[in-house]
């Protein structure tokens, strides 16, 4: 029997579950140094604010140089090796971190992980493992993973790097690295022939970053990101200086946090099916993420005040990260759907690379608590591109969803 368009069939469902668990162990081992980096990078010789904004955003340029050349090698050699040259690169990367005993060596070993940049050949072969009509659906599968992912990370980082220290963290990043690799050619189901259109080319990125109708979602994640990499150089300094809590017992705070940010999401993220509405809860995220960064730079020695921020903070993020990967399937011309991916793409890690800079930057002249104040003053441009940008695709999509539009 033929599945419903309205249903998963067992290869979309089998192919999505998959290659989330493959792109979230990537993702989480990323995710695991920021919660102690900046911790750690302080008790470096060669530190500055600067440089350790950068070694916990440089991953992000690395990946915006090289996720579509690798994505247009996927075209030709095949999208499992191209991913697999990638995550071999991004395991080497770890291995410098781990073995440096400069910042920046780790630098240079953020970079390398940066340049296993396999989220333009990971998306590929996610659509071409899936039906055009199923593909909005499994890429919010793929979504929620990368927020779980982040969600643990934040738990799990502080106590592992109060056993292993950072260099094990960064072999872990590797470790598990290799262990996405196992999966990817064991679990992953590998297809006939690239059904998909082919990964996007530099052209067609650059059309896609300039497409009025998608600049509010690769601004949305730009702004993400930029401000999720400030807030980690600032916010672990916060919690150990301020409120004198040690990096191993950093966890006290994030669990509780993670936990109410994942009730929200689950309570949250199925209502962002219509694409007006999500617009307007994309809004709602921005202003929560605005409050929760004023609540980090005011909240002074009061840890109830800290929670309650960072609860709002991370709970706007999480929903985010999950549902805005859907909004780009759902949004995007169907045929231009890989361009789409990877422009946003590129924005998602160049907002990470600014973020580092940033946060360095206002780190080193404002202290921590002008990383969050700063950050929350970006939220103001942030804000009007969302609502001047949902107005704009109020007024073009009189019809269906872009999204709705089969592949050619």
């Amino acid at each position: 029997m033929k599945p419903s368009v309205n249903k998963l069939s067992p290869l979309d469902r089998r192919s999505a579950l998959t290659l989330a668990c493959v792109i979230s162990l990537r993702l989480f081992g990323l995710f695991l140094i920021m919660p102690v980096f900046s911790l750690y990078a302080q008790q470096m010789p060669d530190a500055t604010p600067l440089l350790i904004g950068l070694a916990l955003g440089v991953y992000g340029l690395g990946q915006v140089l090289l996720q579509i050349p690798l994505g247009l090698l996927s075209d030709r050699i095949g999208r499992k090796p191209a991913i697999t040259l990638g995550l071999l690169v991004f395991a080497v990367g770890g291995g410098v971190a781990a073995l440096s005993h400069s910042l920046l060596g780790i630098v240079i070993g953020r970079a390398l992980q940066g340049m296993g940049a396999v989220a333009g050949a990971g998306t590929a072969l996610a659509a071409d493992l899936t039906r055009h009509e199923n593909r909005s659906k499994v890429m919010g599968i793929i979504g929620v993973s990368i927020g779980m992912a982040f969600l643990l990370a934040l738990i799990l980082g502080p106590p592992l790097e109060a056993v292993a220290g950072l260099p094990g963290l960064f072999a872990a990043t590797s470790l598990l690295a290799l262990a996405a690799l196992v999966l990817l050619w064991l679990i992953v189901p590998t297809p006939a022939q690239a059904s998909a259109p082919a990964a996007a080319t530099f052209a067609s990125v650059l059309s896609m970053l300039r497409d009025g109708r998608m600049l509010v979602l690769n601004g949305s994640v730009f702004f993400l990101h930029m401000l999720l990499t400030a807030s980690f150089v600032g916010l672990p300094l916060l919690l150990a200086d301020r409120l004198h809590l040690p990096a191993s017992r950093h966890w006290e705070l994030y669990l509780p946090v993670m936990v109410i940010a994942a009730f929200v999401m689950g309570a949250f993220l199925h209502r962002m099916r219509d694409l007006a509405q999500s617009l307007r809860m994309v809004a709602v995220c921005v202003v929560a993420t605005g409050l929760g960064l004023l609540g980090f730079g005011w909240s002074g020695d009061h840890v109830a005040v800290l929670g309650v921020a960072a609860a709002v903070f991370f709970s706007a993020f999480n929903l985010l990260e999950a549902a805005l990967p859907s909004l780009v399937s759902q949004l995007a011309p169907g045929a231009r759907r890989g361009a789409a991916m990877g422009a946003y793409s590129t924005s998602q890690f160049l907002g990470a690379f600014v973020g580092g800079a940033v946060g360095g930057i206002a780190l080193g002249r404002l202290g921590p608590d002008g990383v969050f104040l700063c950050a929350a003053t970006l939220t103001l441009l942030w804000l009007p591109l969302v609502l001047v940008g949902a107005r704009r695709i109020g007024q073009v999509d009189a019809g269906p969803m872009a999204g709705a539009v089969p592949e050619a």
